[in-house]
């Protein structure tokens, strides 16, 4: 079985949004989910910009070792999202379905990852007032852990319905998803 072909105009050539993977409606929200978390980072930096030591002293806060583990669960599990496909493609249901189910176990991971470092700021006393750098810390993070879980969500409805176009499109999802960390990673815990 091969990948679904680009679909012809009326002209009977494939237009550009025929060569999309997966759906097109799927491919608005992730462009809209996109220029919003792009619009968040940017509002981010502006902010750091007023007090980039206050940024500083409260990004000292957090844990990048944790957080890079947490990159790196992410691409993994968007790894086997990916490979989901080419198995599926290669009529190997079976591993197609346990690959997205790894990606989501890994997705659970990455929760459960996020959970714990919300839980050691909130024993120390940080909340959102506690400084505009943590404002934009939780409000991003945890927009981002929503859609994870949202992910987790859509990969196991994908699983479920193991057609090659549902897998490319919800893995076009999950791979939205690894991206934005992928931005929020260096902005949030990287950069000085």
């Amino acid at each position: 079985m091969h990948a679904p072909s680009p679909k012809p105009d009326q002209d009977g050539d494939a237009g550009i949004l025929d060569e999309l993977p997966g759906e097109l409606m799927m491919w608005v929200l992730i462009v809209s989910e996109l220029l919003v978390f792009g619009a968040g980072l940017a509002a981010f930096m502006g902010v750091r910009i007023s007090d980039p030591a206050g940024f500083a002293a409260a990004r000292a806060h957090l844990d990048p070792a944790l957080a890079g583990i947490n990159t790196i669960v992410l691409i993994t599990s968007g790894f086997l999202a990916a490979r989901s496909l080419e198995l599926r493609l290669a009529m190997k249901r079976t591993a197609a379905r346990l690959h997205l189910i790894g990606a989501m176990a890994l997705g659970c991971v990455f929760l459960a990852i996020k959970i714990q470092e919300y839980a050691v700021k909130i024993e120390q006393g940080i909340s959102t007032e506690t400084h505009p750098f943590f404002t934009f810390y939780y409000l991003l993070t945890g927009f981002h852990a929503a859609h994870v879980l949202a992910g987790i969500v859509v990969l196991g409805l994908v699983a479920w319905k193991d057609e090659p176009r549902t897998i490319e499109t919800g893995t076009a999802f999950w791979h939205m998803v690894d991206l934005i960390w992928v931005l929020l990673f260096p902005v949030i815990y990287v950069l000085g």
